[in-house]
């Protein structure tokens, strides 16, 4: 009696009202349409709309007909994420409450469905996504907006009566050369009598290959119980680290009288990452300056409901694309298929409850516990997470309420360390990382406040900078030139000042991509512009700036942070000309003319592995001197990366690509079509406020405003997948420019589904 895992998608059907009929099995469907999860309720401008116009109550519907062959098994269905209260109605009947959007939740079906070909069940439920003040993060302002719907995914497990309920792995000796693994094994026996059997354990490496295979002896459950399992004498392991992120496989097989009833495989890694009372972060014993930004989750037009394959890029743009190698999920457990994604690529994970500045009443504080549980039992077999966040966002101190979070993430985790963001100087300490917001840069002499000022306390503490510059120096990507650069020195400033600083273990900006937010924040159009990258997720200069700290034999970085035109400035002119580069030199051309060759500013930014360039002495570029540049990085004597940049300012080109090659027809899936109207070279012209028009042919839908304005000389939409396999073609048109085709395979969706 094998588990089987259907995932539950498609074929759901949606109305944006509240009607207390359509939980019955049998309702008028008049009103509702078909969509696929992950849902918004309402899809929405990327900026310029008001919070108010998701938060209402809507109803989902699915009909779903369970083979025969699934009788006797126990039926749970799992939401990933319901934002933000829900009701499960199943055949009419009630079967569930929820409440809070960031966690998952399980409704037992079983005694709720019937089986056969010809007997229908029918899943209804009633989405609630207005802020209510009894839900976290709601009860005070919110610097963020939460958006509606069955924004995650949704499946359904059938399993034996005696089942593998959880599997918790956790490495230890990893240091040494043979390694344990000591595993929580969570069994659940709902036969209603006591049931034995034995449990087998498999420990697969990255391959696939078995590494190792235990057995266990008899256990009896009655009900529910958790046993202790050890492997011990693991040699020739790998382990999991920023550079090597080497990921295992343990398999839990439980038996029954020699017959397999369940099993259940969980991915994790060997690692042993500790925050140091003295300020050092040491990873598999290595001291590693943490360096990263915070993410929202959210995209423009679906909010949450981002599928997997956005959820996944934006790890692959944190890693990849900025050279991070820590974010923080800012403020809320974040998308499972996010954290896949950091366990990967090597990207470290600080994991917070939902929550900003507010606590609640004692129902309120419930809602967090059971935030708190369900966040690290979901997660806390993800090597990438390091620290688990248990205080509500820059909330003022509250002794028993965080005594109690504290004490159930060291019940349910004792492998990991706590943290409590907080903003204010003298803040109680029960977590085990002192964790704070420290906003001091505003461009003056004082750059980061010392750990024990904050602290106030006589020692020295585990200690890490979770957010700085964000709101004190907002910026545009069509700001002026002068802004964009000095919010990229400001980041630069604070990391530099972070990584010369022996007690702090590292900093997380605030924050990576641009987000929506209420109108108590953020600019006219209810867009927080704190990112580093905007909200359609293209780089700002200060993006820039953190890709330019990658070691160079991963990618050679040159990024001028410069529109190249005369009157960007005040005053004008160039100089000094900022370049964002991880090269030794550099050499400036201006036409065919070499300007000069220079070397990176350690005198300001001694602590940086790669600090900025800043070139003057350029000579006159004033009039028929003003032409194209040409900017030139070496390392170790030989030319590794260029970057040209045309003086005319006239748009040259028009592009138009999309992230994927293909995507799966499943009816959700989505990728980027990115649009930009360019000089010569590539370089987007970022005051080109061009109207653009595309046009889709096949089976998939454009999702955004269509036609747009450009913005900052770039702009995106996304595809989403139809049902049907095909290709798209998708044309980008504006005026006195060549239009551009691009186009999208649609992959047949193979996956298991109950119909």
């Amino acid at each position: 009696m094998k588990r089987k895992l259907f995932a539950l998608n498609t074929d759901w059907l949606y109305c944006p009202e509240d009607d207390g009929s359509f939980g019955r099995k049998a309702c008028s469907e008049k009103r509702f349409r078909p969509v696929s999860l992950p849902h918004t309720n309402v899809e929405l401008p990327y900026h310029n709309f008001d919070n108010i116009e998701y938060q209402f109550v809507s109803w989902y519907r699915k009909h779903v007909a369970l083979p025969s062959s699934l009788k006797g098994r126990r039926i749970l269905l799992n939401f990933a994420g319901v934002m933000t209260a829900s009701d499960v109605f199943v055949n009419g009947r009630k079967a569930a409450s929820h409440n809070g959007g960031y966690v998952p939740f399980t409704v037992d079906l079983t005694d709720l469905v019937a089986f056969g070909p010809r007997k229908e069940n029918v899943i209804a439920v009633r989405v609630d996504s207005r802020e209510r003040r009894d839900i976290p993060p709601f009860g005070g302002e919110v610097d963020y907006l939460t958006f509606g719907g069955i924004y995650r995914e949704v499946s359904l497990v059938a399993a034996s009566p005696f089942f593998v309920q959880d599997v918790f792995a956790k490495p230890r000796d990893v240091l040494k050369k043979a390694k344990g693994l000591e595993l929580s094994v969570a069994l659940a026996n709902m036969s209603g009598q006591p049931r034995s059997g034995t449990v087998e354990v498999e420990l697969l490496n990255q391959a696939g290959k078995c590494v190792c295979r235990a057995f266990f002896p008899e256990v009896e459950v009655e009900g529910r119980g958790t046993f202790e399992l050890r492997l011990d004498g693991l040699r020739d392991v790998a382990l999991w680290d920023v550079d090597g992120p080497n990921l295992y496989t343990a398999r839990v097989t439980l038996k029954e009288g020699g017959a397999e009833l369940d099993s259940l495989c969980v991915r994790f890694g060997f690692r042993e990452a500790v925050f140091t009372a003295d300020g050092p972060f040491l990873l598999n014993g290595r001291q590693l300056k943490l360096r990263g930004l915070d993410r929202h989750q959210t995209f423009p037009y679906v909010g949450g409901a981002a599928p997997a394959r956005l959820q996944r890029r934006d790890a692959e743009i944190l890693r990849h694309e900025l050279g991070c190698n820590i974010v923080r999920t800012s403020h809320y457990p974040q998308s499972p298929h996010f954290l896949d994604r950091c366990d990967e690529i090597g990207l470290l994970v600080f994991e917070e409850t939902p929550g900003w500045a507010h606590i609640g009443d004692e129902r309120w504080k419930q809602v967090t516990y059971n935030d708190v549980t369900q966040m690290i039992l979901r997660d806390r077999n993800h090597p990438c997470i390091v620290l688990w966040g248990v205080r509500i966002n820059e909330s003022g101190d509250d002794h028993d309420f965080y005594t109690e979070t504290n004490r159930i993430a060291h019940d349910l985790d004792p492998t990991r360390q706590t943290g409590g963001v907080r903003c204010f100087e003298g803040s109680e300490l029960l977590e085990d990382v002192y964790t704070m917001n420290d906003f001091a840069h505003s461009g003056g002499k004082e750059v980061i406040r010392d750990p024990q000022k904050v602290t106030r306390l006589a020692r020295n503490v585990p200690y890490l900078v979770t957010e700085f510059n964000g709101h004190m120096y907002s910026t545009k990507s069509f700001d002026q030139e002068e802004r964009l650069v000095e919010h990229a020195l400001r980041h630069a400033r604070v990391q530099n000042a972070i990584a010369g600083h022996p007690n702090i273990a590292g900093g997380i900006g605030w924050c990576a991509f641009d987000y929506n937010t209420h109108y108590e924040f953020g600019s006219g159009d209810r867009v927080c512009y704190h990112g580093a990258s905007d909200i359609f997720r293209f780089p700002k200069f200060a993006a820039w700036f953190y890709e330019s700290q990658m070691d160079p034999e991963v990618r050679p970085v040159l990024r001028v942070a410069s529109r190249w035109k005369l009157g960007e400035r005040s005053g004008g002119g160039v100089e000094p000309l900022v370049v964002f580069s991880n090269c030794d030199e550099i050499e400036i051309h201006v036409g065919g003319e070499k300007r000069g060759r220079f070397k990176p500013d350690r005198e300001r930014f001694p602590h940086l592995p790669h600090p900025p360039f800043f070139c003057t002495g350029l000579g006159n570029v004033w009039g028929r001197r003003w032409q194209d540049l040409r900017a030139v990085g070496f390392l170790g004597g030989k030319a590794a990366a260029e970057q040209r940049m045309a003086a005319d300012g006239v748009p040259h080109q028009l592009i138009c690509r999309a992230d994927d090659a293909e995507l799966i027809a499943d009816g959700a899936d989505m990728t980027r079509i990115a649009v930009c109207v360019a000089d010569r070279y590539g370089n987007a012209l970022p005051y080109a406020t061009t109207l653009v028009t595309l046009t889709a042919a096949g089976p998939g839908t454009l999702v955004g405003e269509n036609p747009f304005s450009l913005v900052g000389g770039v702009r995106a939409v996304y595809l989403r997948a139809g049902r049907r396999a095909g290709t798209v073609s998708i044309t980008a048109a504006v005026a006195r420019l060549e239009p551009q085709t691009i186009k999208v395979r649609m992959r047949p969706c193979r996956g298991v589904r109950v119909r």
